[in-house]
């Protein structure tokens, strides 16, 4: 699953680190959603990035599980947003995630598609190998679990931008004995299971929150 909303603008609309950032009050009530959701769901081991968003959000969805940390597993990391020229600013955002993204591609300016594959494919790979689980619940980030839903459809490492990951939504995917994915279920959102409350993407309300304080300064 996705982590629960954040807020990356504070109140005073100043930006907040990224790595530090916590829930928000929708957040918690998101992923309060989500573990009545999997609540009879026997789960014998949880993932987490190791950010604070993704840890909050499986201390309410798996209370009872110790999450573990891995760090390969993090976001796309994002570069200087200060040094993407003003007018593909709002492209970069707002396109993050459209369509076949190429593996050269860096996430605003930063980490590229191919460097995040390098890492979250071994990681994938290390679940699966281990013999002590299961189901397990991962808590990731938007980024990351298109990697993972693209290539356990494509087994390629192409990235399918186009797979809306909505906060603390869930995805089902099956590992069939032959070691061939089934994806059985996508952008779960236990809050709000037709996604009426919003249809512009994560990255365009993202960018709305961006203009918004930028246009404060």
């Amino acid at each position: 699953m996705r982590h629960a909303e954040v807020s990356y603008f504070g109140t005073d609309g100043k930006p907040v680190d990224p790595v530090r950032v916590s829930l928000n009050e929708d957040g918690v009530e998101q992923a309060h959603a989500a573990a009545q959701a999997l609540a009879g769901v026997a789960l014998d081991r949880v993932l987490t990035s190791g950010l604070p968003r993704t840890l909050e959000t499986a201390a309410i969805v798996a209370p009872r599980r110790k999450a573990e940390t891995w760090p390969e597993l993090s976001e796309l990391r994002g570069g200087r947003l200060s040094e993407i020229p003003t007018d593909a600013l709002q492209h970069e955002f707002v396109h993050a995630f459209r369509g076949v993204i190429p593996n050269d591609t860096r996430f605003l300016r930063g980490e590229s598609i191919d460097e995040l594959f390098d890492r979250v494919l071994p990681a994938l790979d290390r679940l699966v190998a281990a013999d002590d689980w299961h189901t397990a619940l991962a808590v990731l980030h938007g980024g990351v679990n298109r990697a993972i839903l693209s290539y356990a459809l494509t087994a390629e490492r192409m990235f399918l931008g186009h797979f809306e990951q909505a906060p603390a939504c869930v995805n089902v995917l099956d590992l069939g004995e032959s070691g061939e994915w089934i994806v059985r279920a996508v952008n779960v959102a236990a809050y709000d299971v037709l996604h009426l409350a919003h249809r512009s993407t994560t990255m365009e309300r993202y960018w709305e929150q961006y203009r918004a304080h930028a246009e404060n300064e």
